[in-house]
């Protein structure tokens, strides 16, 4: 089995911002003319095997791009397949604490993700620290993009240290997903999640060959290997695509395991999954 933690079903109005102008020219792909179907990203699971995709929905300043509502329409058509994870309006801190409640209690969100670089605000602002209390309360993770941007937009929210270093100090309860590997910073990344018990770091935007020798190392050391889950930034990396190199890793059965399945379900409380009982126990994030 394989779970996919970071996915976006792409509506209109998230590929034809203009940010993304960078990241459709890399990939070579176009705006459609009309909204694409779900079963396109269902397609691409399929492709990979991949049993279970985490549904991302995002908010930027100017509104939502792609809706929480409208993942919440997705995971009920499909609830063996996805999982949904929330964004919110963060300039608005009260609003977008309740709303993440009605997203995890009403909706059945798995977690919250928010991307620093659209609020030009690192995850050390002011305004996300009710968000963190509210996530530690709810017992869900709090995913966050890491490292550069490829987007049009200035890359320093991005960076491990100070900003997940801090966050991790100031909220050890909470359960800290950091996306995209966090190149050029990846050494840092890597002693972030060393350091803190509940950090943890997903491969999204990466294909296997392109993982820095910095993430390799740490995933197959005895620590590293259930701290690195898989994550593939559908639809600008298809999940088949981001595993095609997988193999020349040389990860062990049970690193492979963890690292594709097991590490996805015990972070975020799915249940299931590789390891042994006792091994998940042991690492098991802390949640009030």
């Amino acid at each position: 089995m394989t779970v996919d933690v970071w996915v976006q079903h792409p509506t209109r109005r998230f590929l034809q911002h203009q940010m993304f102008e960078s990241l459709l020219r890399w990939t070579g792909q176009e705006v459609p003319a009309e909204e694409v179907p779900i079963e396109f990203t269902l397609g691409a699971l399929d492709a990979a095997d991949v049993s279970l995709g985490f549904l991302t929905a995002w908010h930027s300043p100017e509104g939502p791009l792609i809706g929480n509502d409208e993942v919440a329409g997705w995971v009920e058509a499909h609830p063996d397949r996805f999982a949904g994870v929330a964004a919110v309006n963060v300039a608005r801190p009260m609003d977008a604490v309740r709303e993440l409640r009605r997203c995890v209690e009403e909706l059945g969100f798995v977690a919250l993700r928010v991307i620093p670089w659209l609020w030009e605000a690192a995850p050390t602002d002011r305004r996300y620290y009710p968000l963190y209390a509210a996530c530690v309360d709810l017992g869900v993770p709090f995913c966050v993009q890491v490292g550069h941007t490829g987007p049009l937009r200035p890359s320093e929210t991005g960076r491990p240290i100070p900003y997940i270093d801090q966050v991790a100090l100031d909220f050890p309860e909470l359960v800290i997903v950091c996306g995209h590997i966090g190149y050029p910073w990846t050494e840092e990344m890597v002693a972030v999640a060393r350091k803190h018990e509940n950090v943890f770091i997903d491969t999204s935007a990466y294909t296997a060959k392109r993982y820095p020798p910095e993430l390799v190392g740490y995933l197959r050391s005895r620590g590293g290997r259930r701290k690195v889950m898989f994550g593939s930034n559908h639809p600008m990396i298809a999940p088949a695509k981001a595993l095609g190199d997988l193999d020349a890793l040389e990860l062990d059965t049970e690193t492979r395991d963890l690292f594709l399945d097991g590490n996805a379900r015990r972070v975020f409380g799915l249940g299931g999954g590789a390891g042994s009982a006792d091994q998940a126990a042991s690492f098991r994030p802390r949640r009030s």
